[in-house]
C-alpha cells in the first residue's frame, strides 16, 4: 500500500492516537451514546474498509462541508469504504433531542453514513482529539489511523487526503 506523509498530521502524545496504530478500543452505549437507531457502536467497527470519521461539535458541523462534498463527488465504492459522523453531543448548549431528531433524519436521508452520538465526549477523553471542533480522521481496513486533521481541511489538502483514501482502499 502506498502510505502519504502529509504536513497537516497533528503530532499527538504517545497515549493518545498514533498515525499507523489501531485506536485505543472505545464503545458508545447507553448513557454514553451509540448510533442513531439506539444499537452501540465500537471502535472495533472500524476494520474491513476504509472509514473517513467526522467528529464535530454540532457548532461546527459546516465547518468541512467542502471536504464532504469532494469526498461524495468522488462516488467511492461502498463496499471498501465507510463514512461515519460522529456527533460531540456534549459540545454544545444545544438540547439532545433536537440534534438527535435533526441526525435521525439525515441517517434516512444519507443511509451509507453511519451516524453515532457521544453523549459525554468518550472520545475527545480516550483518543485526546480536540473538542469543540470539526475534526476528520481516516483509518485504513485493519483499523489503523492514516490521517487526522482538527479544524478545516483546506481547499488545497482536500486533494491529498482524498488520494489517502483511495490509496488505502
Amino acid at each position: 500500500m502506498i502510505k502519504f506523509l502529509l504536513p497537516v498530521l497533528v503530532a499527538l502524545p504517545l497515549f493518545a492516537l498514533q498515525i499507523d496504530a489501531v485506536a485505543p478500543a472505545v464503545t458508545l452505549e447507553g448513557d454514553t451514546g451509540g448510533k442513531v437507531d439506539g444499537t452501540p457502536w465500537s471502535s472495533s467497527m472500524l476494520q474491513g474498509k476504509v472509514h473517513v470519521m467526522f467528529y464535530v461539535d454540532p457548532d461546527e458541523k459546516d465547518t468541512n462541508n467542502a471536504f464532504s462534498e469532494a469526498l461524495s463527488a468522488e462516488k467511492l465504492d461502498r463496499s471498501k469504504y465507510a463514512s461515519i459522523a460522529m456527533i460531540n453531543m456534549a459540545a454544545t448548549w444545544l438540547p439532545n433531542f433536537a440534534i438527535a431528531t435533526k441526525l435521525a433524519a439525515k441517517q434516512e436521508k444519507y443511509p451509507h453514513t453511519i451516524y453515532i452520538k457521544d453523549l459525554d465526549k468518550v472520545i475527545v477523553k480516550k483518543w485526546q482529539i480536540a473538542d469543540d471542533s470539526s475534526n476528520i480522521l481516516v483509518f485504513d481496513k485493519d483499523g489503523k489511523l492514516i490521517y487526522i486533521k482538527e479544524g478545516q481541511v483546506t481547499e488545497d489538502e482536500i486533494p491529498l487526503v482524498i488520494a489517502l483514501i483511495k490509496a488505502a482502499m
